[in-house]
C-alpha cells in the first residue's frame, strides 16, 4: 500500500507558517520563502544570544570605568584592587551599583584604594 503524505506536509508547512507570523509579505504566506526567512532566524537568535553575553559584559564594563575615573582610578586598577581586597563582586553587580547606590559604590572605591 501506498504511503500519501498528505498530512505530514501539512503539518510541516504549518508549522514554518506559524512560525513566521508577523513576517511581511510572501515570508508569511508562502511556505518557502517563509521557511527560508524562519531558519534564517533562527539562526541569528543562536548567534545573538551569545553576542548577547558580551555586549551586556562591555556595558557593565563601562558603566564601572565612568563611575571610578570620577573617583580619579582607572577600571583596571580598580579590578585589580578588588581582588587584592579580597571584594568579589562581578561586574553586573558592580555596574549595578555605579548606577543605583552611588554611595556604596564611593564606599567600596574607598576600599579598593586602600588596598592599592
Amino acid at each position: 500500500m501506498r504511503v500519501k503524505r498528505g498530512v505530514t506536509a501539512h503539518r510541516r508547512h504549518k508549522k514554518y507558517l506559524s512560525m513566521a507570523k508577523g513576517y511581511r509579505g510572501g515570508r508569511s504566506r508562502l511556505y518557502r520563502t517563509a521557511r527560508e526567512a524562519v531558519e534564517r532566524g533562527l539562526v541569528y537568535a543562536y548567534r545573538d544570544r551569545k553576542a548577547k553575553k558580551r555586549t551586556f559584559r562591555s556595558l557593565w564594563i563601562q558603566r564601572i570605568n565612568a563611575a571610578v575615573r570620577e573617583h580619579n582610578l582607572s577600571y583596571s586598577k580598580f579590578m585589580n584592587g578588588l581582588t587584592s581586597a579580597g571584594i568579589s563582586l562581578n561586574r553586573k553587580v558592580l555596574a549595578d551599583m555605579a548606577v543605583r547606590a552611588k554611595d556604596d559604590f564611593a564606599k567600596l572605591v574607598e576600599m579598593v584604594k586602600k588596598h592599592i
